[in-house]
C-alpha cells in the first residue's frame, strides 16, 4: 500500500499483507473476457496479487452449455488458471457469476465446488428469491454484483449475504457510493469490492487486503464473514466498515 502515511496507521494497515481479487474472469470460459489463463495470472502476479477468486460468468446463455459436458467444458479454464498460478506462487480459488432466467441481475457466489456447479446447472429458472432460499447457507456466501450499474434492479438484503459495493470496472459506472449507502439502508452485513477484471491494463485496479492467505473456498468465506479486511482502491487505502460510539 501507499507509504505516505502516518506510522501509526502503516503499522496498521501492514498487517493486511495479502492481496485478494474476488471478482476476476478469463477468455473463453466468459466470452467477454479477453485474458487467457497464462496472461491473466501473469497479469495478477505482476501487481502483487496472492489471491484470485475466478468468478466466469455461469447462465444459460454461457457457450459451454452447448458441450457435451457444460460444466466440464465451463471448468477448463478454472483448471488451467489454477495450474498457471500454482506455477507462480498464486492461489486460486473457485467463485461463479450467475444469472437467472428472470432479469438481467448478476450475483457472485464463493465456498463453491464443482459438485455445486453441477447441481445448479439446471437451475436457472429459479428467481434469484429461490436460488438464495435454497442454496444459502453458512459455508458460502451469494451477493449480488454490482447492483447499481445500468439495468440492474437491486434486491432487497434480506434476500442477500453480502453486497459487492466497489465494482471498480473501469467500462462500466457501478455508482460504489450508493451502493454503500445501499448497503447500509438495507442493513446488508458484509460489503465487498472487485476489479471485475475482463480486460488487460485493468488489473490490479482494486483489490481486498486480509492478514490470511485463504486457501480455498471455504477460507474465503470465514474471511469474508470474519470483515476482518479493508479495501484498496488504485493502491489506496479504504476501510469499508464505520466504527460508532
Amino acid at each position: 500500500m501507499t507509504t505516505n502515511l502516518p506510522a501509526e496507521i502503516k503499522a496498521y494497515l501492514d498487517q493486511y499483507k495479502y492481496k485478494i481479487e474476488l471478482h476476476a474472469h478469463t477468455s473463453p470460459a466468459s466470452g467477454c473476457s479477453e485474458l487467457v489463463p497464462a496472461e491473466f495470472i501473469e497479469r495478477l502476479k505482476a501487481t502483487g496479487c496472492d489471491t484470485v477468486c475466478v468468478t466466469n460468468h455461469f447462465f444459460e446463455g454461457g457457450t459451454y452449455m452447448g458441450a457435451d459436458d457444460p460444466v466440464g467444458k465451463y471448468l477448463e479454464d478454472f483448471y488451467k488458471t489454477k495450474e498457471f498460478g500454482e506455477a507462480a506462487g498464486m492461489t486460486v480459488i473457485l467463485g461463479a457469476e450467475y444469472r437467472f432466467h428472470e432479469n438481467c441481475n448478476d450475483y457472485l457466489v464463493y465456498g463453491i465446488d464443482e459438485a455445486f456447479l453441477r447441481e445448479t446447472v439446471t437451475q436457472f429458472g429459479l428467481t434469484f428469491r429461490e436460488f438464495y432460499e435454497k442454496y444459502n447457507s453458512p459455508d458460502r456466501l451469494i451477493l449480488q454484483a454490482h447492483p447499481f450499474r445500468n439495468g440492474i434492479e437491486p434486491i432487497d438484503g434480506a434476500h442477500m449475504d453480502a453486497i459487492e459495493a466497489f465494482n471498480l470496472h473501469p467500462g462500466h459506472n457501478s455508482r460504489v457510493t450508493i451502493a454503500s449507502r445501499y448497503a447500509q439502508q438495507e442493513n446488508i452485513p458484509i460489503v465487498t469490492i472487485g476489479t471485475d477484471l475482463h480486460h488487460r491494463g485493468h488489473e490490479g485496479t482494486s483489490s481486498l487486503r486480509a492478514k490470511v492467505k485463504p486457501q480455498n473456498g471455504a477460507e474465503l468465506v470465514a474471511l469474508l464473514r470474519s470483515k476482518d479486511y479493508v479495501f484498496e482502491l488504485g493502491g489506496r487505502p479504504l476501510l469499508p466498515y464505520y466504527i460508532y460510539d
